[in-house]
C-alpha cells in the first residue's frame, strides 16, 4: 500500500509539473501571424502535403484599425460547465486589452433556453435546446443549433467569430489570425477527413471536389468571418442531425461527431483555413 502511495504522488507531481511547464511555455510564447512561406535561406517551400497553405498573405498598414473578433462559447446551465465559463471569462477579461489582442466582445450562448443567476456577471444569450430527443442522447448537438439562433438573433458588432468553449483558458492576447477570407483553426490529430473518406461522401459528394477540401479541424477553437459563418452554421447543423441519425457515420465518428459536421460545413461554402498548431495547447 505504501509503494502504490509514494508511486501515485510521484506521478501526481509530474503531471503537475508537466502541465505548467506546458502553460508557462506556451505564455511566453507569442502566436505568430505569419504564414509559411519561402525562407530567406532556401529558395524551397515546405507544403502541407494535405492542406495547401497560402503563400502570400495582405498585411495591415501601420495606423489602422484592428480587426476585432467576437468570442462565442456555448454552455449548459451545470455547475460545471458554468464554473469553467466564470473562469474562461476571467481570462479573456484578463487579455483582452493587452497589446496585441484583437479580442472584441464575448458572449456566452447559454442552450438550455432560460437565464440563470449568472446573466449579469456573463454576458449571455439564451438558445432554445433543440426538441427532445433530437440530440439522440448527444448534447454536442445543441452546439451548432445554439449558434444558428445567435447569428440570426443578437446584434454582433465584430465581423469575425472566435467559436470557443468552456473549457479553453485563454493565456496570452489573441490576434485575429483569420485571413483573406480564411478560417483560422487548431488542427486536430484525430480528424481525418481521407481515412474516412467513404462515410464523409455521404455528405460531401464527389461533384463538390476532392475529399482534401475538408480541413483536419473541429469547430473549436475558430475564427472565421461572421457573415462565412451565417453561411456555415445551418449546414453545420443539419450535416449533423444527419450524420448522428446514421449507424455507420455514428459508429465511425462516436464523440467528435459535430467536430466532423463542422469541417463538412465549411468545405461545402469553400470557406478554407489556416491551420495553426499554436493555436491551442492540449493538456
Amino acid at each position: 500500500m505504501g509503494c502504490g502511495n509514494f508511486f501515485f504522488n510521484v506521478l501526481l507531481t509530474f503531471s503537475v509539473a508537466l502541465i505548467t511547464h506546458n502553460i508557462i511555455i506556451s505564455a511566453n510564447s507569442p502566436l505568430q501571424q505569419d504564414l509559411p512561406g519561402p525562407s530567406r535561406s532556401s529558395s524551397s517551400v515546405a507544403v502541407d502535403p494535405i492542406i495547401q497553405m497560402p503563400m502570400h498573405r495582405s498585411r495591415r498598414k501601420s495606423g489602422t484599425s484592428k480587426r476585432l473578433f467576437h468570442t462565442a462559447v456555448t454552455a449548459s446551465d451545470s455547475v460545471y460547465n458554468t464554473w469553467q465559463c466564470r473562469i474562461m471569462y476571467y481570462w479573456f477579461k484578463k487579455f483582452q486589452n493587452e497589446p496585441g489582442s484583437e479580442m472584441g466582445g464575448f458572449t456566452r450562448i447559454l442552450h438550455n433556453g432560460k437565464p440563470d443567476e449568472y446573466m449579469d456577471e456573463i454576458p449571455t444569450f439564451i438558445a432554445q435546446p433543440l426538441p427532445a430527443g433530437m440530440d439522440r442522447g448527444y448534447i454536442v448537438l445543441n452546439r451548432p443549433w445554439a449558434f444558428v439562433q445567435w447569428l440570426q438573433q443578437a446584434d454582433i458588432k465584430e465581423d469575425y467569430i472566435l467559436m470557443s468553449e468552456p473549457d479553453h483558458v485563454i493565456v496570452k492576447p489573441i490576434p485575429n489570425l483569420s485571413i483573406d477570407g480564411l478560417g483560422a483553426a487548431f488542427p486536430f490529430f484525430y480528424i481525418e477527413p481521407t481515412k474516412y473518406e467513404s462515410v464523409l461522401r455521404k455528405y460531401f459528394p464527389e461533384d463538390k471536389g476532392p475529399i482534401t477540401k475538408i480541413y483536419p479541424i473541429g469547430n473549436s477553437p475558430v475564427i472565421v468571418g461572421k457573415e462565412s459563418l451565417k453561411k456555415i452554421a445551418p449546414t453545420w447543423m443539419n450535416v449533423s442531425l444527419a450524420m448522428k441519425k446514421d449507424p455507420e457515420t455514428d459508429k465511425a465518428f462516436g464523440w467528435v461527431l459535430e467536430m466532423y459536421a463542422y469541417a463538412v460545413a465549411s468545405a461545402h461554402h469553400g470557406v478554407g483555413n489556416i491551420l495553426y498548431k499554436d493555436f491551442m495547447l492540449q493538456v
